[in-house]
């Protein structure tokens, strides 16, 4: 997939439509330097979003995935189907951004809690150096498990895990 070529045809369509870039983002509901970076090829739109910009521009969904004009109408059974995908791939997405903020969050929470901690117990007994070796090993786990489930390593993780124990989980 060519995202400068792709770029350049979201572009063409937009001026043949003779609107702004500020309009396009408005009637799609995304910034206008959003629809800029689309257009200079930096970033795509979300399948949902190339959907609804094929019906704006009567095109086919192929024809925006290659960037130029050349194949007969998508079918509507066809076009059901990427809608799915799309609503389906909205919801891993927030469903993923959830958990990397329960994870980022435990994270905060404990260096908080390490923090308080230095600052109120003088006294160092086996409890106090305890609490505060727990609450700084919560944040680190926190800030690994966050930093895990962004770059998608913890999927791995757990897809190994399945393999391991015979696809139970």
């Amino acid at each position: 997939m060519d995202q400068q070529k792709i770029g350049s045809f979201l572009k063409e369509l937009r001026k043949e439509k003779d609107i702004t870039q500020e309009q396009l983002a408005e009637k799609l509901n995304v910034s206008r330097r959003t629809v800029s970076r689309w257009e200079t090829g930096s970033n795509l739109p979300d399948l949902d979003l190339l959907v609804e910009m094929a019906d704006y521009y009567q095109v086919d969904l192929r024809e925006l995935l290659n960037g130029e004009r050349k194949s007969e109408p998508m079918n509507k059974e066809l076009k059901e189907t990427v809608l799915q995908v799309a609503e389906y791939s909205n919801a891993e997405k927030k469903r993923s951004t959830k958990m990397v903020q329960i994870y980022l969050s435990l994270g905060i929470l404990g260096l908080i809690i390490n923090q308080v901690l230095h600052a109120t117990l003088t006294e160092t007994t086996f409890w106090t150096a305890f609490l505060k070796g727990v609450s700084m090993g919560m944040a680190l786990s926190g800030m690994i498990l966050g930093l895990m489930s962004t770059t998608g390593s913890l999927m791995k993780v757990q897809a190994f895990k399945k393999r391991l124990v015979g696809g139970r989980s």
